[in-house]
């Protein structure tokens, strides 16, 4: 084969169908189409997967705290403030910071580097408190160091102007100020109002660049009057503490009542905190004493026997009740007085805090009659005052009452009360036999009370009341300079074990000026460890004192004359029940 003769073949070009070309750009179209599409969808219709995310590397809502109520006392003195603080937080995975910051930092907030480090390792979370509640002035230091991701929240403290003098009262806050105790919390909701939020805009660094708009403005809490007289609080604060003091008690109480309008002027304990030191005290410290605790109230409770039975018509101020040389026995259990007498009238069976006359003038009533009257004096129901944890009292059903029950209760065993619970029921001496509610609010408008004794059984109990209080009665030392005083002393056993121990609970309960009664003041000693353990001796001189320095405070008329404090010689008459 010659293969010089054969021609060269080129290759040439090879040709593509049109349609494939067509379908190409048809497909490049439409994929642009879906695009612009879906586009449109996320930003012009559903736009809020975008939002949200954009939301989460841009926007941050901070809540905004209300701005709690104040409580003050009845002449607007306060009581309870809030004042502005800073809280620093962060948003870990925004929050870039070197080592040297971090020491910086924590020196700042007063936490250790290696606390600082473990609030901002989990960069899943969005926010953390670094530190609460720093003065302004710290807070600043924080700004000055200029770590993204770390901001300031406003807030508000709480702060008590009278410490321990109003703590059991008042209560106090936590560290969101949401009220823990006392007044604080019962009134949570009138005082805490409601917080807000605040929508901003950071940068890329962290930092709050701009408020987005306030999304709910926060709502400040209402303002709190309570009836208390802070100058009567505190005074009333000093004489207690000073009482447990001086007679190495274990605690001591004592209310100071409006007795016309049913107010409670003052309330004070002792052993007593500081609410402005946010290191939380025992809980027996927390405890308000005398809304909380019961107790027996011995022969406080000795006019109201007195008084059912002259109600009844059973006995009359000068009726002679044999007293049988002091012991009174009643089923193999015997009743003794401290002070033995043969006889005593009505009135002096008060004066001298005779047990066995009271027994028997109990034992002449019903067990209906008799428990139907402490029952509507208040004793063993709520007061109406509204504390948090009141304990309510007991006094227990007549139909399951012997005889040796009755006669013990009617000088203030196998009955519980607490402080606050038995001052209220004085009130039906103070106010001509009508039982008050007390209230821990100022009032506007006096309270409506609940007639429980005629005029004549309330007047006739008060002026039984004044003999004790003067020589041969067991609390002298309640005499009170320029006032005419009546009221009753007590000193009741303790019960542990189903067994009265020689441990006492000494009180007194009283009212002055004795002819038009303005205040009542109760006061309680738990356990006095001296030498003197009567209720004349250890509760009465403090309320001869609170007494007489509250009258002068509320400028009320003497209506006695300034000589007439007598003090016989001799020891004071005590009692023991």
């Amino acid at each position: 084969m010659n293969y010089a003769t054969q021609p060269i073949q080129t290759t040439g070009q090879i040709e593509l169908p049109a349609w494939r070309s067509r379908v190409l750009f048809v497909l490049l179209l439409a994929g642009l189409a879906t695009l612009l599409v879906r586009a449109v969808y996320l930003q012009g219709i559903n736009n809020d997967f975008l939002q949200q995310k954009g939301d989460a590397r841009y926007g941050r809502v901070v809540e905004l705290h209300a701005h709690r109520g104040m409580i003050t006392d009845r002449h607007g003195e306060p009581l309870a403030v809030s004042t502005p603080v800073e809280s620093v937080w962060a948003s870990p995975a925004d929050t870039a910071v070197t080592t040297r910051q971090i020491i910086q930092l924590a020196s700042i907030v007063g936490l250790s580097p290696e606390e600082v480090k473990s609030k901002l390792k989990d960069t899943s979370r969005e926010f953390v408190y670094l530190k609460r509640q720093l003065p302004p002035a710290q807070a600043a230091r924080v700004v000055k160091l200029g770590i993204p991701g770390i901001s300031l929240q406003r807030e508000y403290r709480r702060y008590y102007p009278g410490g321990d003098v109003t703590s059991h009262l008042i209560g106090f806050t936590d560290v969101d100020d949401n009220g823990q105790e006392g007044i604080e919390l019962a009134l949570q909701a009138q005082l805490g109002g409601k917080a807000g939020s605040q929508q901003v805009i950071k940068d890329r660094r962290g930092f709050i660049v701009e408020d987005a708009g306030s999304m709910r403005a926060p709502k400040a809490g209402g303002d709190v009057a309570l009836s208390i007289d802070s100058k009567i609080q505190s005074m009333a604060f000093r004489e207690i503490k000073q009482a447990v003091e001086r007679n190495r008690a274990k605690a001591g109480s004592i209310v100071v009542l409006d007795a016309r309008t049913g107010e409670v002027l003052a309330l004070a304990n002792w052993p007593s905190f500081n609410p402005n030191n946010r290191a939380k005290p025992s809980v027996g410290v927390l405890r308000n004493r005398s809304v909380t605790d019961l107790f027996e109230p011995g022969s406080t409770m000795k006019p109201f026997t007195v008084a059912a039975a002259l109600e009844a018509g059973k006995v009359f101020p000068g009726t002679l009740i044999n007293t049988a040389g002091g012991k009174f026995t009643i089923n193999g259990r015997t009743i003794h007085d401290t002070h033995p007498s043969s006889a005593l009238t009505v009135s002096q069976v008060i004066q001298r805090s005779s047990n066995v006359g009271t027994a028997r003038i109990a034992l002449g009533l019903s067990p209906e009659v008799f428990w139907r009257s402490l029952n509507e004096s208040g004793l063993g129901s709520v007061t109406g005052c509204e504390f948090p944890g009141e304990a309510v009292g007991k006094l227990r059903d007549y139909k399951t009452w012997r005889p040796i029950e009755q006669a013990t209760m009617s000088y203030g065993h196998g009955i519980s009360v607490n402080l606050l619970q038995l001052a209220r029921a004085y009130t039906v001496f103070a106010n001509n036999g009508e039982l008050l509610p007390v209230t821990l609010l100022r009032q506007q408008v006096p309270s409506v009370g609940v007639k429980v004794f005629s005029d004549a059984t309330a007047q006739s109990v008060r002026d039984m009341m004044e003999m004790v209080v003067r020589p041969g009665g067991t609390a002298p030392l309640a005499q009170i300079t320029g006032y005419r005083v009546a009221g009753k002393t007590g000193t009741a056993h303790k019960l542990e074990n189903g067994k009265y121990i020689d441990k006492y609970v000494a009180s007194f309960v009283g009212m002055a000026p004795a002819s038009d009664p303005r205040l009542i003041v109760a006061v309680m000693i738990n356990e006095p460890g001296g030498r003197d353990y009567y209720g004349g001796l250890v509760a009465a001189p403090v309320f001869s004192n609170v007494m007489g320095s509250s009258l002068r405070i509320l400028n009320v008329p003497n209506d006695a004359p300034l000589d007439n404090v007598i003090m016989a010689p001799g020891e004071v008459i005590g009692e023991e029940v």
